[in-house]
């Protein structure tokens, strides 16, 4: 996806904007055994099916807030973070992340994204901010908000 007049020359004129919005994806109990397993991370709440039906508050296993988080960049991608003109953007940090609703196994969920700053710096290389609100189907509030950095490179 393209947002419409989002440029490195342009990007000035884009903040404060939202830039878009991501399509749903799924995070089935699948994602979040692959997302244990890479990260050593099994506690039961996000991998033991049964127990997570008896004792969790939340009727089943829920996501990874850490697999939630890590949703976001490839989400961005898809609604096209890095401008057509830039030869490449990185991921350069977080200011502020807070979980706000758990995400239940076989909930889809989507980012919305607003570019807060773009700071350029030296060597063709600009700072860009943005809010990321991860929302989750059929939930009044989203799974996260995080405001993050990326360096893009013109």
């Amino acid at each position: 996806m393209s947002i419409k007049d989002y440029s490195i020359a342009t990007i000035d004129s884009c903040v404060g904007r939202e830039l878009g919005v991501s399509d749903w994806v799924t995070v089935d109990q699948a994602r979040i055994d692959a997302f244990a397993a890479c990260t050593g991370d099994r506690q039961w709440i996000h991998v033991d099916v049964e127990r997570a039906k008896r004792e969790s508050p939340f009727g089943g296993t829920i996501a990874h807030g850490y697999l939630t988080l890590s949703l976001l960049a490839a989400l961005a991608i898809e609604i096209g973070l890095i401008p057509p003109d830039a030869s490449a953007g990185l991921n350069y940090g977080l200011d502020k992340v807070r979980f706000m609703t758990p995400v239940k196994a076989g909930a889809r969920v989507r980012s919305r994204v607003t570019l807060m700053s773009a700071e350029k710096k030296e060597g063709g290389r600009i700072i860009i901010k943005t809010m990321n609100e991860l929302q989750i189907e059929g939930e009044e509030k989203p799974a996260l908000i995080a405001e993050s950095l990326a360096m893009l490179v013109a």
